[in-house]
């Protein structure tokens, strides 16, 4: 099977509206950005998105969000997108904030096959409503359901022919559990080599779980906020 294709235009030509979308990446670190350009040109609306965050306004799923083309944002942290605000605020979006560790863990089961889960994130708070309540020795805990997606598109460091994917530091965070989460999974990745020219030992994803993967090109890598302190003169 050959996984390669010729960039994100064609890794995503199926892509339909309506699809739900998980977007690997933490804050702007390690984001599918040639993926996400290419949705944009697309055209693609009425996405459901799964992602740690929404973006910033002109950069990430805030492009998406400014084109209107994200019905609904399944999120931890959407602090700094101020479209996504309005969006929210007048009607225009359907948002689900979920407890970051939750989102994580709601990923990790999809990717396991496990329908279901209990957690104590959320009790007696607005994230309750209308979810199962159990009692497990005398604690009070939430039933979580599983969160799989159409697609996972997620940016990988290295990655090679075969869909074995590496990821540096903290762009794993979210990714290495999205790409298992999706019934079809596309790797962007920085450079893409020949099979065996990873070291096995540092694979975070095996290619079994990927179905496309291309070289990536022209990543600006943003940095959110960034925040510096002058040193003592």
């Amino acid at each position: 099977m050959n996984k390669v294709v010729l960039n994100a235009g064609e890794a995503i030509r199926d892509i339909a509206d309506g699809a739900t979308l998980m977007l690997g990446g933490f804050g702007l670190c390690g984001i599918p950005e040639n993926c996400i350009a290419a949705l944009v040109e697309k055209g693609v609306k009425d996405l459901i998105c799964i992602s740690n965050n929404a973006g910033v306004d002109d950069f990430g799923l805030g492009l998406l969000l400014k084109t209107r083309q994200i019905k609904k944002m399944m999120s931890s942290y959407v602090g700094e997108n101020a479209e996504f605000e309005r969006q929210l605020l007048s009607g225009e979006l359907e948002v689900d904030l979920i407890p970051q560790g939750t989102l994580a863990t709601r990923i990790q089961m999809a990717a396991m096959g496990i329908p279901a889960f209990f957690t104590p994130a959320g009790v007696g708070t607005e994230i309750a409503k209308g979810k199962e309540v159990r009692e497990f020795n005398g604690k009070q805990y939430l039933m979580e359901l599983a969160l799989p997606a159409d697609y996972a598109i997620v940016k990988a460091w290295k990655g090679d022919t075969m869909g074995n994917l590496v990821f540096r530091k903290a762009t794993r965070n979210f990714s290495s559990s999205m790409a298992k989460a999706g019934t079809i999974t596309i790797a962007e990745v920085e450079h893409l080599v020949a099979p065996g020219e990873l070291d096995p030992d540092m694979i975070h994803v095996a290619g079994v779980y990927v179905h496309r993967i291309f070289q990536g090109v022209g990543y600006e890598k943003r940095i959110e906020r960034k925040t510096v302190r002058l040193t003592a003169q």
